[in-house]
């Protein structure tokens, strides 16, 4: 038996592991299982080129709880350690980092996990345990090896009577760490770090009844097996080629990464590169809601098929972390801070090229099955439309896919909106007009006027459409876009058309004193306008600008400083060629008034303006003018 003093020269680096992975100290788990999986795959590599002469066999990782002796085992069957690598790998090598370590990180626990990042990462043992043992033999033809660890800076390495390749950790875990005795606990810590790792792990036992045979009697009794439980898939789809997946694969891997996900996924895009880093991987679109919020943190990120984190803001460009799906990539650091990654130079091309590789899936899905990816423009527009306002290089590739439905459901890219529409949406200045709505039901008085004019009417309606149509006006410089209750339909495209009005100069502006002493000036502006005679009479209007604006200001990232909180404001337009108009301007006073609150409320009622008390009164008003 040798006793020794761990290669380390601060006086207590145990401490000091405990309280910079406190908040994280579950990972020691994590740590242990992949430095098993590690030896196990180096002995296949060794085996495999001969530099090893055993057999390999079919290894597994097993994790062995024994509550009554307070210890968690982690066994392997993989390349083992001699007496001279534990002194060198365990003793050493792991502590020529330390200093490093505590230097850079002594002020600032923030940055929790970083601890492998100096290969400290089976020290990570000791937040859940205050005595570590390893007892490890060799490929080679060497005694078995048996080391002890109380957590301070003292060893023992003594001779073990082990015969089977491989290592065995055994933790005796500390008081204040007894919940990672229970089985639930580790069951569910080996399902979100180890659950795709490529060896099998081994996690107690289960029974299985065996197939009864063909010949089997009537009174046959079915037998009864006790196999081992295996907590993880070796194999998940990501690691395989897309050539060897078929829909049916690729929609079973995604219910095993989300079993109480039960809407099937729209599509799917296979991520697979060796070049200038690797990456593979798997991603795809669900079935996604308007609030941009609800999603996030749904991609899975791994390296080497070990989880390390479901956060990816930095790695996956922010507009498709609304996705779902794996991403593995050894080149994505295992144990670092969010600020590192976002600064690497790696991470930046694994997030362009991932930017890259959506948006070409995107369009050859558009140019293979144009009419299924029209039905399911509606559940992934505000992914694609997102990534056009934060993705530079999304945007320059989105015009080979991005969509404008029609109101009345077609569908059309941006060139084919100017290309088709440029004859009559085309106005005075030479811009073509691009009439939207954002809501068919509150709109539909308008929507109907702009269609009996022969527009088209496209239907905008996410949250961030102001933004959206802002940028694509700024980009295409003869387009703008026209929110159909913006104006009245004659003015919507502006023509040199004029009609003229039925009205004196003298009228109209009698008319309008009269209807500016009834309409609230500080909500509404009044304007006259000469329309045709069966036009309505009172029409309630948004300038586009002032709204689009407004809605840029509440939800962020645009707009005019402080609009957000600037009160809504209408015009009011009145058809002079009206008759009403002419009836108002002939009403004796006392008439003049209730005729005007009448007319303005309805014109309110079809823009959904009319409510609460006004409602009220304007029903009970509706009921005496029909005695």
């Amino acid at each position: 038996m040798t006793t020794g003093k761990i290669n380390v020269s601060v006086e207590n680096i145990f401490p000091l592991i405990k309280k910079f992975l406190y908040s994280d100290h579950e990972i020691f788990l994590r740590e242990l299982v992949s430095n098993a999986t590690d030896a196990t795959l180096k002995l296949k590599h060794l085996t495999n080129i001969g530099e090893a002469s055993v057999e390999y066999g079919n290894p597994v990782i097993e994790v062995k709880i024994d509550k009554e002796g307070k210890k968690l085992h982690i066994i392997d069957q993989g390349l083992g350690m001699t007496g001279e690598e534990v002194e060198k790998y365990i003793n050493q090598v792991a502590f020529s980092g330390a200093e490093e370590f505590l230097e850079k990180y002594k002020d600032s626990a923030k940055d929790s996990g970083i601890i492998g990042h100096f290969g400290l990462g089976f020290y990570s043992a000791f937040m859940v345990a205050e005595k570590v043992e390893i007892i490890t033999k060799s490929y080679k033809d060497e005694p078995a090896v048996h080391w002890i660890c109380d957590g301070s800076p003292e060893f023992t390495l003594e001779p073990a009577d082990k015969t089977t390749r491989g290592t065995e950790i055994i933790l005796n875990i500390a008081e204040d760490s007894l919940d990672f005795l229970e089985e639930s606990k580790i069951r569910e810590l080996l399902k979100k770090y180890n659950k795709f790792m490529p060896v099998p792990i081994k996690f107690g036992t289960h029974t299985e009844t065996l197939p009864t045979p063909e010949d089997a009697g009537a009174d046959y009794q079915p037998e009864e097996v006790e196999v081992d439980t295996i907590i993880n898939n070796p194999n998940p789809a990501w690691t395989k080629q897309p050539a060897d997946l078929t829909e049916e694969d690729y929609k079973n891997f995604y219910h095993e990464l989300y079993p109480t996900q039960f809407e099937e996924p729209l599509f799917n895009i296979h991520l697979n590169v060796d070049y200038p880093f690797n990456l593979t991987g798997i991603l795809y679109f669900p079935k996604l809601s308007s609030d941009l919020q609800v999603q996030k943190d749904k991609i899975q990120l791994y390296q080497n098929q070990v989880f390390v984190t479901d956060n990816v803001e930095g790695i996956v460009p922010e507009f498709l972390t609304m996705l779902r799906g794996v991403i593995d990539s050894p080149d994505i650091p295992l144990n670092v801070s969010r600020s590192y990654l976002q600064a690497d130079g790696a991470v930046k091309k694994i997030s362009n090229y991932i930017t890259r590789k959506v948006a070409d899936k995107l369009k050859s899905l558009f140019s293979e099955n144009r009419e299924d990816f029209e039905q399911k423009w509606n559940d992934i527009k505000i992914v694609l439309e997102y990534g056009m306002l934060s993705e530079p290089k999304f945007y320059e590739k989105s015009g080979a896919f991005v969509l404008y439905p029609t109101v009345d459901g077609k569908f059309f890219t941006l060139e084919e909106l100017k290309e088709q529409l440029a004859a009559n949406q085309t106005d005075k200045d030479g811009k073509l007009v691009l009439l939207y709505a954002s809501n068919k039901d509150v709109q539909h008085s308008y929507i109907a006027e702009a269609r009996d004019k022969g527009y088209e009417v496209l239907l905008l309606d996410s949250p961030i459409v102001s933004h959206l149509i802002q940028k694509l006006e700024a980009d295409n410089d003869k387009v703008t876009f026209v929110r159909v209750d913006s104006d009245t339909v004659d003015k919507l495209i502006a023509k040199d058309e004029e009609q003229i009005s039925k009205l004196s100069d003298e009228e109209k502006d009698k008319l309008k004193s009269q209807l500016e002493a009834v309409v609230p000036g500080q909500s509404y502006t009044v304007q006259l306008e000469a329309m045709d005679s069966n036009a309505a009479p009172f029409r309630i209007t948004q300038p586009e600008f002032m709204r689009r604006m407004k809605e840029m200001s509440q939800s962020g990232g645009g707009g005019m400083f402080g609009m957000g909180n600037f009160p809504e404001m209408y015009n009011l337009v009145v058809n002079t060629n009206s008759e009403l108009a002419g009836n108002i301007l002939n009403a004796d006073d006392s008439n003049r008034e209730a005729i005007v609150k009448q007319a303005l409320d309805l014109a309110k009622l079809s823009q959904n303006l009319l409510k609460g008390e006004e409602l009220t009164a304007f029903v009970k008003r509706s009921f005496e003018l029909i005695k």
